[in-house]
């Protein structure tokens, strides 16, 4: 194992810490009575109550003084700076733990637990000054370390995208505003959770893993169950489920579930993905749209405290009534075409003129979804209901009460993307099984995402569904609106990651074919340089001065080489 002269030093103080008697990793309970956020936020109003506190928290920096010091720690609400005076750590004549335990072997990263009172400098900032303090867990690896010049500009930050991503534990200990965007996200799921309680609807579970694919068009997850013998695949919606809770009697059922697509990637997409799905008895979908805008605006309050807030450039407004557009006035709106007086031909060859990819899979509905994609949501800006579409393209939907060859649904677009679907359920099981026949002619032509049939599921249709509606709502792009993110890995604590590239250490050649004499590659690669990249667009002068010091230290009889010769190996 290949370690960074950072990462040797703290295990050998893990060592020493143990030698001395000194968990670096104790079992037991650390109590504390306040959080940092709450001296910071109440220590102006009643300064009698922080007279004596105990925190946790992670040491984020250090100014070590002689016998008095600084360091700031930082726990999952804020950041504080703490006082550390010898003589106060350490009144009797031992002075091990603050001359060595906290001199010598705590490191930035470090977990500690301390005990002190609040105090405000000769500059006012409100400060712990600690009276004793204890190890709770020593850290061995160095954190990224993030600096703030003087004209608060960002140095050094954590801020590549696919390290935040990969490791989102050491993003949310350096970039802690990243956090903010989680403690969002949970509050728009609450106050979903609150509005359904207060209607009396039920949450329930249902089958991740599931006999049949059902419930959605898109590519599932499969896998095998040994024991059964038998297929089963990662669920791309709980719908069918649902509905057979309201067969079974519920009038209101609602799940915050993960879902699941063997799909593309993108800044929109991730193969597993979070919904909510829930469905009323004894409701259309005209109701279903209404309880949608209530929905988003009570959760825009909640996050914002207003109707309005900004994404990007724009400012959005959640407060209904929203916009209402059939998906063919809207293709006309946007393109000219008149897709219902289409024939399917014709739409091929608007297609290709508009340079859309189309397949011979592809039947009318399907080509009307694909110009749909292409020419209109863009538009959408503004929430906007898009109602009324063909039933082909929604094989689970009642047909509508007066338009022959549409069906009862609506999706809601903001900015461009679809954050929710819905329909006026179908609930005749003779006419589901036609729909889900015409499903299985399509996968016969070639398409992966149709659903397939479902027996079981119309035969409790045949024991009577009432009129329902039903809705599903994507939380990872509810909460991009609602953070201001334009990708969903940022919305996502541990989003799907590509598999992380092994690094090939350097080997001694490699370092001798930039230029490096044989001699100094022990220093290099105890400074942490263990490959060519790592050494590429370093900063010469700091490797010119450590190598003085690793001359010393690694006793190479061997004269500096010049800043000019280090400057060609980075360059």
């Amino acid at each position: 194992m290949l370690l960074s002269e950072q990462e040797i030093l703290r295990r050998e103080k893990r060592e020493k810490l143990m030698a001395m008697g000194i968990d670096p990793y104790p079992a037991e309970e650390f109590q504390t009575n306040t959080t940092l956020r709450d001296i910071l936020k109440h220590w102006e109003h009643n300064k009698f109550d922080f007279k004596d506190v105990t925190v946790a928290g992670r040491l984020m920096s250090f100014r070590i003084m002689g016998s008095a010091s600084f360091a700031e720690i930082q726990d999952q609400t804020a950041r504080i700076q703490v006082y550390f005076r010898r003589d106060d750590i350490c009144p009797g004549e031992d002075k091990t733990m603050y001359n060595t335990v906290f001199k010598k072997l705590l490191d930035i990263g470090d977990i500690i637990g301390l005990q002190g009172y609040v105090f405000e400098t000769q500059t006012g900032e409100i400060s712990i000054h600690v009276n004793s303090f204890k190890l709770l867990s020593k850290s061995l690896r160095p954190l990224p370390v993030v600096k703030v010049d003087e004209d608060g500009k960002t140095h050094d930050g954590f801020t590549d995208p696919e390290q935040r991503f990969r490791q989102r534990y050491v993003d949310l200990i350096v970039n802690p505003d990243n956090r903010e965007i989680f403690i969002k996200r949970a509050k728009i799921i609450r106050t979903m959770r609150h509005i359904f309680d207060d209607k009396g609807w039920l949450e329930v579970e249902t089958p991740i893993l599931q006999p049949i694919h059902g419930g959605a068009a898109a590519r599932p997850f499969k896998t095998h169950h040994n024991t059964l013998d038998m297929p089963l695949y990662m669920r791309i919606a709980n719908e069918l489920y649902l509905k057979r809770l309201i067969v079974g009697g519920f009038d209101g059922v609602y799940e915050f579930g993960k879902m699941f697509r063997n799909e593309g990637m993108d800044r929109t997409h991730n193969p597993e993905f979070t919904a909510l799905e829930f469905y009323v008895a004894y409701k259309d979908y005209q109701w279903m749209m209404n309880i949608t805008e209530e929905i988003f605006e009570k959760v825009a309050l909640a996050v914002h405290g207003d109707t309005k807030f900004t994404f990007g450039e724009t400012e959005l407004n959640f407060a209904g009534p929203f916009t209402r557009l059939s998906i063919t006035e809207a293709i006309e709106k946007y393109t000219g075409v008149n897709v219902e007086t289409a024939s399917e031909n014709e739409l091929k060859q608007k297609c290709q003129e508009w340079g859309i990819e189309i397949d011979d899979s592809m039947g009318k509905a399907k080509l009307i979804d694909e110009i749909f994609g292409e020419k209109v949501e863009e538009h959408l800006i503004q929430p906007t209901f898009i109602i009324d579409y063909p039933v082909e393209m929604s094989p689970l939907t009642k047909k509508h009460r007066s338009k022959p060859g549409l069906v009862e649904r609506f999706e809601l677009f903001v900015m461009g993307k679809e954050v929710a679907n819905a329909y006026s359920e179908l609930n005749d099981p003779l006419d589901q099984r036609e729909r889900f026949e015409d499903q299985l002619k399509l996968a016969e032509r070639g398409d992966e995402e149709a659903m397939a049939m479902d027996e079981d599921f119309i035969r409790a249709l045949e024991y009577g569904m009432p009129p329902t509606s039903g809705i599903g709502i994507g939380i990872d792009r509810l909460t991009m609106l609602l953070t201001n993110n334009t990708s969903i890995q940022e919305v996502l604590f541990f989003p799907q990651m590509r598999p992380e590239k092994k690094v090939e250490m350097a080997t001694v050649a490699d370092y001798v074919s930039i230029g490096v004499p044989e001699v100094w590659v022990p220093a290099l690669q105890k400074m942490g340089f263990m490959t060519l990249d790592s050494l590429k667009g370093a900063n010469p002068n700091k490797i010119f001065n450590d190598l003085g010091g690793m001359r010393k230290k690694l006793k190479i009889d061997e004269k500096l080489p010049e800043k000019s010769v280090v400057e060609s190996w980075v360059a």
